[in-house]
C-alpha cells in the first residue's frame, strides 16, 4: 500500500529518491523518508506528513551518496510519526530497511530480540526486520536474509542497504509487489512503475521468495536455495505523458477525460469485423458448456464492476453468477468445483484479498480468469486465463478509467461466451457489437456537457448526506457513484436498491435530503418514478439521471441529466460518467485532496 524506491549508480541518490517518491504519492501515505550511504555510514532522514516536509528537512541536512532507498508510509503498526516512518535502521546502524506489507508474527519476533537485549525505538513491525538482519548477519547478507525470511510470517516487499556492502541494494519480495528497473550504469527498485519511468522502461518483476542483488552495472536474482534465476526482461510501453497530469489540475479529472481513449483501446484491440478475440483465454466450448456457476471476486470499485457483470452475464449466457467481496469469499466456504469459473477483477493485479481468493478458488478446483490492468501482476500470474484492460497508468486513488475498461471487458467476455454457446442470434450479436463500438463516442458526448454536472455540484457540495437509488443494473451503478463521492469528498453517501426504500431506509429522508435517482432502463422507468415520488413527498431534492422520458422525469425531479441512448446492458458505461464528474466537482468545491484522499491507498496489498 506504501511506496518504495531505491537507486544505485554514479549520480547522487537523493534527487532520484525524492522524485520517485513523488511519483508514488498517489498510493496514499502519511509519512516519508530516505536512507543514503554517505561514504562512511547510512544516514536517514524522515518526516511525518506530506512529502514536502521531507523535502524541507533534506534541504537543511543534505545527504550525499550514490546508493539509497526511500519510502512513503501508510500507517498500520504505530501511529504516523517521524520515529515510525521508514526507513528503519538496526541498532548499530549497519542495516536500513524499507518495507511494504505486514509482518504478522512481529510481536513474537520482537519479544525474542528484546530478550537478547536488543532495543527498539519505534512501534512498527518493520523495525523487527532491520534488527533481525543484524542479529543473523555473519558476513553473508543473502544467508542472513534467507534466515530472516524463514522466520517472518506475512507479506513484504523489502529494500535493504548495508554499510558492510555499500555498493549494492537488496530487494526481497513475498506477496507484495516490487520491480527492478534496469539502467545503464545504474539500477533501481520500486513498488510501482511510475517511480522509475523517467529513467528506464526495462524492468524485472520479482516473484514470491526471490532476492535481488543490485549493483551499478548488474542485477542478480536468487531463490531461497541461493540459486541464480534467469529473469525475463519486460519492456514498459506506456506513454510517459500518461503518468503526468498534462495540464489538468488533478489526475482524477484527467483520467475521467481519458475514458473514451481507454475504452477505444480496450475494445478496438479485441473486436475486429464482429469477432471478439481473446487470445489469452484458453477456456474451451466444452468447459463453458459444463459450467454450473460463475463467481466474480473483487474489492471496491472492481466489485461494483462485478455487480454490473452479474446482470450482463446472466442475461446473455444464462449461467448463475454470484458476486463476492474478496475479503468475504476467502474466509467462507463457497461451493466451488471444477465446473465453476471464478472471475477475479483488480486494477493493480496485486490486491491482497482478491489474490487470496484466486488461490483459494484454484485449490477448490475452479478455473480462474482475471481481469487486471497491470501486465505480469501477481493475480495475472496466478490465473489460468487473463484479460488486460489496457487502461494505461491510473494515478488517482479513486478509479475511473480502470473501472470503465473493466466494464468493457465484462461486456466483451459475456458476448464472446454467449456467441460460443449459441445464446445469441447473429442479428442480436451484431447489434451488441455495434453498441459496444459506439460507447467511446457517447462517453465523449457526456463529457462535453460536464458543465451541467458542475452546476449541480455547486448547488449541493455542502450537503451532509447523499443517497443514490436505482433498480437492477442502475443499482449496480449507484454503488459505484456513491463510493466515488464518499471516498474523495468525505460526504456520507449510500446506495440503495430503490425497491428497498420502503423497508426501512426511507425513514432517513427529510426536508432537503439530496437524492440521485438513476432511471435509465425503460422497463423499470415507471417503477423508479414511484420511488422518486416516495422521497420527494418527504422533502428530498432529487437529481434524476436517465436516457429518455424527459417530460416525465422533469415532472418529478428538481434537476435532470440525460445520457445518450444505448442498449440496456451497456448503459452503466454511460451512467457512471456523470456520477464520477459529480464526485469530482463536489470534492473540488470542498477543497479536498482529490488525488490522495485521506486514509486511502491506490493499491491495497495488505489484508
Amino acid at each position: 500500500m506504501c511506496g518504495i524506491v531505491g537507486y544505485i549508480g554514479y549520480e547522487q541518490a537523493t534527487p532520484f529518491l525524492l522524485k520517485g517518491l513523488e511519483k508514488l504519492e498517489y498510493r496514499g501515505y502519511d509519512s516519508a523518508g530516505i536512507a543514503v550511504f554517505n561514504g562512511n555510514r547510512i544516514e536517514v532522514i524522515k518526516s511525518k506528513g506530506e512529502l514536502k516536509n521531507l523535502r524541507e528537512t533534506v534541504s537543511k541536512h543534505k545527504i550525499e551518496g550514490t546508493v539509497g532507498i526511500g519510502h512513503t508510509r501508510w500507517a498500520t503498526h504505530g501511529r504516523p510519526s517521524d520515529i515510525n516512518s521508514h526507513p528503519h535502521k538496526s541498532c548499530s546502524g549497519k542495516f536500513a530497511v524499507v518495507h511494504n506489507g505486514i509482518i504478522e508474527n512481529y510481536i513474537q519476533l520482537k519479544n525474542k530480540l528484546m530478550n537478547k537485549n536488543i532495543n527498539f525505538v519505534s512501534e512498527t513491525d518493520t523495525e523487527v526486520i532491520a534488527q533481525l538482519l543484524e542479529y543473523y548477519y555473519k558476513g553473508d547478507i543473502i544467508d542472513a536474509i534467507i534466515k530472516v525470511m524463514s522466520r517472518m510470517e506475512g507479506s513484504y516487499a523489502l529494500g535493504i542497504i548495508n554499510s558492510d556492502n555499500p555498493d549494492e541494494i537488496i530487494a526481497v519480495r513475498k506477496e507484495s509487489p516490487l520491480i527492478i528497473g534496469i539502467g545503464d550504469g545504474e539500477n533501481y527498485i520500486a513498488s510501482d512503475i511510475p517511480a522509475i519511468l523517467s529513467k528506464t522502461r526495462n524492468i524485472y518483476r520479482l516473484e514470491n521468495n526471490e532476492i535481488a542483488v543490485l549493483k551499478r552495472d548488474s542485477v542478480k536474482v536468487y531463490n531461497l536455495d541461493k540459486e541464480l534465476i534467469n529473469k525475463e526482461k519486460i519492456y514498459i510501453d506506456w506513454d510517459i505523458s500518461a503518468a503526468e497530469k498534462g495540464g489538468y489540475e488533478h489526475f482524477m479529472f484527467k483520467e475521467i477525460m481519458e475514458q473514451p481513449k481507454a475504452m477505444r483501446s480496450t475494445i478496438s484491440s479485441r473486436v475486429k469485423d464482429y469477432d471478439i478475440n481473446f487470445d489469452d483465454v484458453k477456456i474451451t466450448v466444452d468447459q463453458l458448456k459444463n459450467l454450473r456457476k460463475i463467481f466474480i471476486v473483487a474489492c471496491g470499485s472492481a466489485y461494483h464492476a462485478g455487480v454490473v457483470g452479474k446482470y450482463v452475464i446472466e442475461k446473455l449466457i444464462k449461467i448463475p453468477v454470484e458476486v463476492d467481496i474478496a475479503s468475504e469469499f476467502r474466509y467462507r466456504e463457497p461451493i466451488v468445483d471444477e465446473n465453476t469459473l471464478v472471475i477475479a477483477i483488480s486494477q493493480s493485479g496485486e490486491t491482497a484479498d482478491t489474490k487470496a481468493g484466486v488461490i483459494k478458488a484454484k485449490e477448490l478446483g475452479a478455473r480462474v480468469l482475471s481481469i487486471v490492468n497491470v501486465v505480469g501482476s501477481a493475480i495475472a500470474m496466478e490465473s489460468d486465463d487473463v484479460i488486460y484492460t489496457l487502461a494505461g497508468p491510473e494515478i488517482a486513488v479513486a478509479t475511473t478509467k480502470a473501472y470503465s475498461t473493466q466494464l468493457a471487458v465484462l461486456y466483451m467476455l459475456a458476448l464472446k461466451f454467449a456467441k460460443l454457446l449459441d445464446k445469441l442470434s447473429d442479428e442480436q450479436y451484431k447489434y451488441y457489437i455495434d453498441e459496444l463500438n459506439a460507447l467511446p463516442d457517447k462517453i465523449e458526448q457526456i463529457l462535453s456537457n460536464k458543465e451541467d454536472i458542475q452546476y449541480f455540484a455547486s448547488k449541493y457540495f455542502n450537503c451532509k448526506s447523499v443517497f443514490f437509488i436505482g433498480r437492477n443494473i442502475d443499482y449496480a451503478i449507484s454503488l459505484e457513484g456513491s463510493l466515488k463521492l464518499k471516498e474523495i469528498s468525505y460526504i456520507h453517501s449510500e446506495a440503495y436498491a430503490a425497491g428497498e426504500l420502503k423497508h426501512g431506509t426511507i425513514s432517513l429522508i427529510e426536508d432537503g435530503t439530496f437524492v440521485i435517482a438513476l432511471a435509465t432502463q425503460d422497463f423499470l422507468f415507471d417503477k423508479m418514478v414511484s420511488n422518486i415520488k416516495e422521497v420527494t413527498t418527504r422533502g428530498a431534492v432529487v437529481l434524476g439521471l436517465s436516457c429518455g422520458h424527459e417530460n416525465e422525469l422533469k415532472a418529478v425531479t428538481n434537476f435532470q441529466f440525460f445520457i445518450p441512448k444505448a442498449c440496456d446492458i451497456m448503459l452503466p458505461s454511460l451512467a457512471v460518467v456523470p456520477l464520477q464528474l459529480f464526485a469530482y466537482y463536489v470534492s473540488s468545491m470542498k477543497g479536498c485532496d482529490i488525488d490522495k484522499p485521506r486514509n486511502l491507498a491506490k493499491s491495497v496489498t495488505v489484508e
